[in-house]
């Protein structure tokens, strides 16, 4: 690291991926840091910079073997930092950077006192992680699936019949036990991760609510849609359309394919076209109709959504907004793992939900290859508008921004 980098890093202050460290810190201490930047998106400590900035240098000796002994012993599991020596140009102290890259293997614990003790980074602050932080931390990591966890309160009879038995027998193509053979149900809904075992009972799963449930909102209360119009382009107290949309996730079908009832997908597009204005034109004798977001592109991203976001989060819908100048989907919760905004535009592949894939692929909503951003999204507003969608990824949340 150069002098001159070292000073734009000091410069810049504390925040969520830098912290000053004197370089006789404990070193438990130390791993406390270090676990948090793992548990984020990975961070550098400056060993040998104050709290205020000014550089103090450091003094320990064979401190590199110290740092790197630390990160083995104190730190589950462990991890090899990179460190990279930088002076002072003005006083000539040597300070040590010691980067950590995002884990792979979240949650990362410190070992201290023959406990575990698991961080996250908050801004420039570090603190423990709550129950309901730590699931995500294991869900993102892929060794949680939160979608297996049991519905309190919820059985068999919380669950859609109807629903079950079409997907079952016209879906899927199978077969579905008479509805009033519960143990054959509960044993069928078991093998597909629709229920689960709650302290020897079976209790529908969170997946299976999601997709089947009779009132899915009354159980899960970050199921739904928040559907929002404004006539401006930024939020406004005068929203020309608020409303909640809620109900399971797949439809109902007669026999013939026509629907018996709507699910949250065909609820949130029929949202967009009674806020939204079309265009008509003759081709030939016939009258066209072009909306102000293509159909295919809109159902994608609320699919993509439905499916992807992080159900951990209870206090949270996903939105759908409709300004005077674009329409944004928001997701709550970080992208998963590894995953980047540049990979979603490559092609990447991944699934934090993989029943909600398994099942609304089933229906027709997504297909086998699993890259609707880089081959519907994209190139649906290509050829719509000319326009490319914003894709956002935030800390909390993941946005789709499609321009009108």
């Amino acid at each position: 690291m150069s002098p001159a980098e070292l000073l734009e890093l000091i410069d810049n202050g504390e925040d969520s991926t830098l912290e000053f460290k004197r370089d006789d810190i404990p070193n438990h201490d130390l791993a406390k840091e270090l676990v948090s930047f793992l548990n984020l998106e990975g961070g550098i400590v400056l060993l040998g910079v104050e709290d205020d900035g000014r550089i103090s240098g450091v003094n320990r000796d064979r401190l590199e073997e110290w740092v790197a002994e630390t990160c083995r012993s104190k730190i589950e599991p462990p991890v090899i930092p990179l460190l990279s020596w930088a002076g002072g140009p003005e006083t000539g102290r040597r300070v040590l950077a010691v980067r950590i890259t995002q884990g792979p293997d979240k949650p990362y614990a410190r070992l201290h006192n023959n406990r575990k003790t698991y961080y996250i980074r908050v801004g420039n602050t570090v603190r423990e992680a709550s129950r309901e932080e730590m699931e995500r931390l294991f869900q993102a990591s892929g060794r949680l699936r939160y979608g297996l966890k049991p519905v309190p309160g919820a059985d068999l009879e919380s669950l859609d019949r109807r629903r079950l038995s079409e997907y079952f027998t016209r879906v899927s193509e199978g077969s579905a036990p008479p509805w009033g053979d519960v143990e054959s149900w509960e044993i069928l809904l078991r093998n597909v991760d629709l229920m689960t075992d709650a302290q020897g009972r079976a209790a529908a799963a969170v997946d299976g609510m999601l997709l089947f449930g009779k009132t899915p909102k009354r159980y899960l209360p970050q199921s739904g849609i928040r559907a929002l119009c404004y006539p401006g382009i930024e939020p406004d107290y005068a929203a020309r359309a608020d409303e909640y949309l809620i109900g399971p996730m797949v439809p109902l079908r007669a026999i013939d394919g026509s629907f018996v009832e709507i699910g949250l997908v065909e609820q949130a597009w029929d949202f967009v076209r009674r806020n939204t204005a079309p265009t008509s034109y003759l081709d030939g004798l016939r009258r066209i109709d072009r909306w102000e977001y293509p159909e295919s592109v809109i159902r994608e991203t609320l699919v993509n959504a439905l499916v992807h976001r992080d159900y951990s989060i209870s206090g949270a819908d996903i939105s759908l907004t409709i300004y005077s100048d674009r329409l944004e989907i928001e997701s709550p919760g970080r992208l998963p793992n590894t995953v980047t905004v540049e990979k979603i535009r490559a092609g990447i592949r991944y699934a934090r939900n993989q029943t909600l894939v398994n099942i609304m692929r089933d229906y027709g909503y997504m297909d086998a290859r699993g890259m609707g951003v880089r081959n519907k999204i994209i190139p649906g507003m290509l050829e719509h508008n000319g326009t490319e969608p914003d894709l956002i990824a935030e800390e909390n949340r993941f946005t789709v921004r499609l321009w009108k």
